[in-house]
């Protein structure tokens, strides 16, 4: 149990880390730096973050992978899996960065067109987050290989630290008022540094030769069949976490989207504090079941879903209660007042999403991907088609009526869990293949 609420706070700290950091950090980079270079340095972050997690979607499946070869003792069967997966994620990471690159001149020209100096501060910067989303994609291969070992510490320090040393070197540069280029060239030093460490230590933990990039066609199978459908959820997940704000502003405009994103962004912890402190139960729930014998973790699943009810239900309360006034608090009363109408629906909203975060991971570590995938993906995709008839029938509160829509779609992962939970408890553990370990994930 020890372990367990280890590493469910490493996990709460990999999660709270940057944007605690940020909201330090930012007051003192907005006075220096002046709006401009500012805003440049928060695009620049946020593409570094939807690149990475475009080029990172196969750590789940080697969280998993590595998860069942490690309970069944097979070395072989890890060093292809996280060789499998480091060539995956070069090749994607590659590919994303080559593809940043080549965008960051037209996103320049739309953003600091006007300025000739901020034009150019702003290609590079962006030039140097296509670069970033590499190395993220090769840092996820190293940190999901520690959480399949159920190694969160080992896995979240040298990320936390790294992020952390960034934001410190951006405070620091910005009162020497070097820009924004010089941030984001401090931060591909910082994260190379980590990156560095992560690989040394992961190099100790499996051996010589186990980061090589390799394209076995068997661990490829299992990987891809598992991976692409991860995959596939993080990118909906991008697009779905912004498409209520783009079509809110399409609708409304500029200062209707404003007080809704500032409402989203304020729910939007309760889902992430729930999932980044229960994702130890992925590995855990990989290593040691199948999906004809849960007796081995039945009781940490029930024990999972419990805690991720009273997490959720902490922060529905919290933010019902107390929402309108930190809203008030943090950007006045006029936004806080606009905000009322739609916080409740965004409240339960995200609760229903956040309570289904246990079953999803079980499901995961089952081989149940598919099916989660399509739960979510119909979450989406409701709340894209009801959100237009709503919007034009109630205004703001139509879209955050939409997202009602998502959570109940994501909690039918508890009907196959269930019904797996129910079957008879004397069902023998089905015997898996040490060598077919990865075909077994592309189920």
């Amino acid at each position: 149990m020890r372990a367990h609420l280890s590493n469910a706070a490493y996990g709460v700290l990999d999660y709270i880390a940057w944007p605690v950091g940020l909201i330090a950090v930012a007051p003192i980079a907005l006075r220096h730096l002046g709006s401009g270079q500012f805003g440049i340095w928060m695009f620049a972050n946020a593409a570094l973050t939807i690149g990475s997690i475009v080029a990172s979607g196969f750590g789940d499946a080697n969280i998993r992978c590595v998860a069942q070869a490690r309970g069944m003792g097979d070395k072989t069967s890890i060093a292809f899996a996280v060789r499998g997966t480091m060539g995956i994620h070069l090749a994607l990471g590659a590919a994303i960065a080559f593809i940043g690159w080549m965008l960051a001149p037209l996103a320049a020209s739309r953003l600091a067109s006007a300025d000739p100096t901020l034009h150019v501060a702003c290609l590079w910067s962006l030039r140097i987050a296509s670069i970033l989303m590499l190395l993220r994609a090769i840092e996820t291969v190293c940190v999901s290989t520690q959480r399949a070992f159920e190694r969160y510490g080992s896995a979240i320090a040298a990320s936390v630290t790294t992020r952390l040393m960034t934001l410190a070197a951006a405070a620091i540069l910005a009162q020497m008022q070097i820009g924004v280029v010089g941030i984001l060239v401090a931060a591909a030093i910082c994260l190379t540094l980590g990156l560095a460490l992560q690989l040394i230590q992961l190099s100790r933990l499996l051996g010589p030769g186990s980061l090589r990039p390799s394209f076995d066609r068997n661990t490829m199978q299992g990987l891809v069949g598992f991976g692409i459908f991860t995959w596939i959820q993080a990118v909906s997940g991008v697009v779905f976490a912004q498409a209520d704000r783009l079509i809110t502003g399409i609708y409304l405009g500029a200062a209707a989207v404003a007080s809704y994103a500032l409402c989203a962004q304020l729910v939007q912890p309760m889902y992430g504090i729930a999932a980044s402190g229960l994702h130890f139960l992925f590995p855990y729930v990989s290593a040691r079941a199948t999906p004809d014998s849960l007796l081995r973790v039945r009781r940490a699943i029930v024990l999972a879903s419990l805690a991720n009810l009273g997490i959720v239900a902490c922060g529905t309360l919290l933010l019902l209660a107390c929402g309108i006034r930190v809203l008030k608090l943090w950007v006045g009363p006029s936004v806080a007042q606009t905000g009322s109408a739609v916080l409740p629906f965004l409240v339960w909203s995200t609760t229903a999403q956040g309570l289904s975060i246990a079953g999803s991971y079980t499901l995961l570590a089952l081989g149940r991907v598919r099916l989660v995938t399509v739960l979510n993906l119909a979450g989406g995709i409701a709340m894209l088609l009801a959100a237009p008839l709503l919007l034009s029938r109630f205004g703001i509160r139509g879209m955050a009526m939409a997202r009602l829509l998502y959570g109940p779609c994501t909690l039918l992962v508890y009907i196959p869990l269930a019904t797996m939970l129910l079957r008879n408890a004397s069902t023998p553990a089905r015997t898996i293949d040490a060598g077919a370990i990865c075909e077994e994930i592309a189920r």
